[in-house]
């Protein structure tokens, strides 16, 4: 007994140590608008598929060559929840199944049921980013770039003066790089891509280039593409913008992990902000459309033990994201509405 006890300690203390080479200083939030679970664990669908790029029979090998990110690093070295052939259940809680109250729902972290249209007005509920952004620490260094202009008011940014930087809009400052001038001027030059919304590349060279020349410190990124092509129903669209998005993913990853500001000191998590139906609802999402209601999360970083495709049975939801987040940081989100509780053993943090 007295050895078990004395290799007990011994554990415990190298625990100790290790974790503390694990307090994350910087966060990725990356949304992926309406990407069902079924594609990320299964790859591409049967049922659907007429392209055959992404197709072969082995389901493993099928979902790697849709997302050979999620499945080659983050499946490796991190974490992904939501296949719910294996009983691992990731929902929203809100009751509409769509856009503005999911995204709203994952980053304030709260359900409001009053949040019921994608038109619906700045947001009253405060959210986990102007949560950072009060800190000494991350004032003026949380920012947002999204493929849809919604999130203005979701995130409420005339309440908070964060950078939320929507379709259409250029990077401004008497400092900005000549990659982020040549890319203001690139956005009004290309086609129009659909109301409301710019491609998820420009959104991503964008982000790339504020974040080289400027170096925040929380950066959340809202891709959109998935959602619009599967409301189109092109299928094999919907399936080649998330491989981008997942190729865009491994490349900001990449450039962070070689940029010694962020190396081994940033944390990656990436999550929808609903699901979609199946069989010929597929394109739809929302009550009418049932299961759009499932969706999936994904975590990557120093502290985030390995655990890859996590399959015991367990339920979380999009409204603990944010709290995972603030956990993640070293720190508790408060705001002016009930906050969901973290998702447990997502990170190990030697903070107390």
């Amino acid at each position: 007994m007295k050895i078990k006890f004395l290799l007990l300690l011994g554990f415990l203390s190298l625990s100790g140590l290790a974790q503390k080479h694990h307090n994350v200083e910087n966060i990725i939030l990356i949304s992926v608008d309406g990407f069902r679970w079924q594609e990320v664990f299964k790859g591409a669908d049967s049922l659907l598929i007429e392209d055959k790029k992404f197709w072969t029979d082995n389901k493993v090998e099928r979902r790697q060559k849709l997302l050979p990110f999620f499945w080659n690093e983050i499946a490796a070295k991190g974490q992904l929840y939501g296949n719910r052939d294996h009983g691992n259940k990731v929902d929203v809680k809100n009751k509409y199944w769509f856009s503005y109250p999911g995204r709203s729902e994952t980053l304030c972290g709260y359900y409001d049921p009053k949040v019921n249209s994608n038109d619906y007005p700045n947001n009253p509920n405060e959210n986990v980013l102007e949560f950072f952004n009060s800190h000494k620490a991350y004032k003026g260094k949380v920012i947002t770039f999204a493929s849809w202009n919604a999130l203005g008011r979701i995130l409420n940014r005339d309440r908070n003066g964060m950078l939320v930087n929507l379709p259409e809009e250029d990077v401004l400052g008497a400092n900005s790089s000549e990659a982020q001038q040549l890319i203001n001027e690139l956005q009004h030059l290309i086609p129009d891509h659909y109301p409301d919304c710019r491609p998820d590349e420009l959104t991503y060279i964008m982000t790339k280039a504020y974040i080289q020349k400027n170096q925040p410190k929380v950066i959340h990124i809202d891709f959109c593409d998935t959602d619009i092509y599967g409301h189109n129903g092109e299928y094999s669209k919907y399936l080649d913008a998330a491989h981008r998005i997942d190729k865009m993913i491994a490349d900001l990853w990449n450039t962070l992990q070689n940029d010694p500001f962020y190396k081994d000191k940033t944390a990656l998590l990436i999550f929808p902000d609903h699901g979609r139906g199946l069989g010929d609802k597929w394109t739809d999402h929302g009550t009418g459309a049932p299961h759009s209601n499932e969706t999936w999360f994904a975590a990557l970083g120093p502290g985030i033990p390995t655990l890859g495709e996590v399959s015991e049975e367990n339920q979380i939801y999009q409204d603990q994201i944010a709290q995972t987040a603030a956990h993640i940081l070293g720190m508790t989100f408060k705001a002016n509405h009930p906050v969901g509780e973290r998702i447990e053993g997502v990170y190990l943090s030697a903070r107390k």
